[in-house]
């Protein structure tokens, strides 16, 4: 069968394993999808909704497989949609943090309330955001998030937001034009983990088709550790940064896919919770649903070889 695996430079795993053919060694008939030429329909409003187009692709025939950041899968079961992780990265503290600039009147994350922050929302930064607020004792109704993405870096330096929820490879081109100051670190607050998810029939009736996936990323993750260089050029190559920011960015992630932890399960339900409760999401979801003790089995054998 034709196994049809969504790719988007944002999960750095499955992009350089869609330039590496690694995985047609053992999936000769996989089917590659650039998350970017789907249907993105209407971006929702940040103070209302979240974007569920990750969940949405998997459920449409736009593929069977893919990996993101944190949030994506629970809006996809908020949604009602039935997936099912597969496996997650470890923590990418190192990877982005929010920011004022240095000059900024706002010292406290409790200075937040009545400002204009910068985020890709839906993505990691949206549960990062939420977290901060939270330990602050705000919430989403407390500010007024800007969905901007790959906007976001110019519009802070533009001083036209008054903080950012930034990460490499562009907080890279930041730190290089503005003195900036960190409101709250990533660590501590956030495990910030990659993760890959898939639908319940899929992982259920499509085993071994899984297991050839996980094992490839696998082996391109180790690849990557040992070729930081080369695998940056992939990433600079479709025009999104230099290969230095890429380089750097690359060595301070971690790579090697690992089993759902309790510990995840426990912070994807407390992001879960938070959404429901800030009206991001329409119903109230239980993240233990989408974990399956055989997949964990699963990417501990991978880890073995």
């Amino acid at each position: 069968m034709s196994v049809r695996v969504g790719y988007f430079p944002n999960n750095n795993s499955l992009w350089v394993l869609r330039h590496q053919g690694i995985l047609e060694r053992s999936l000769p008939d996989v089917e590659w999808v650039d998350l970017r030429s789907l249907p993105q329909g209407e971006r929702p409003d940040a103070t209302k909704a979240l974007p569920t187009v990750h969940g949405d692709h998997l459920f449409d025939g736009g593929y069977d497989f893919i990996g993101t950041g944190s949030t994506p899968p629970v809006t996809a079961q908020g949604k009602g949609h039935d997936i099912v992780y597969v496996a997650i990265s470890g923590p990418r503290h190192e990877n982005g943090r929010l920011v004022v600039h240095e000059d900024s009147p706002i010292k406290s994350l409790e200075d937040l309330k009545g400002k204009r922050v910068a985020l890709g929302h839906g993505s990691w930064q949206t549960t990062l955001l939420l977290f901060a607020l939270d330990r602050a004792g705000l919430t989403w109704k407390d500010i007024e998030p800007v969905d901007a993405y790959t906007d976001a870096a110019q519009l802070f330096l533009d001083r036209e937001v008054d903080a950012w929820v930034g990460s490499y490879p562009a907080l890279t081109r930041v730190e290089q034009e503005a003195a900036i100051r960190e409101l709250v670190a990533t660590d501590g607050l956030f495990s910030h983990r990659s993760l890959w998810f898939t639908r319940r029939d899929f992982a259920e009736g499509h085993r071994e088709e899984l297991a050839a996936i996980v094992g490839a990323l696998q082996e391109s993750d180790a690849w990557i550790q040992q070729n930081y260089r080369a695998a940056a050029e992939l990433f600079a190559a479709d025009d999104r940064g230099s290969v230095d920011a890429w380089e750097h960015a690359l060595r301070t992630r971690p790579f090697g896919l690992q089993p759902v932890t309790d510990d995840f399960v426990a912070e994807q339900q407390r992001a879960a919770d938070l959404f429901h409760a800030s009206g991001l999401i329409d119903r109230k979801i239980t993240v233990a649903e989408a974990v399956l003790p055989d997949i964990a089995r699963l990417v501990e054998a991978s880890q073995a070889r």
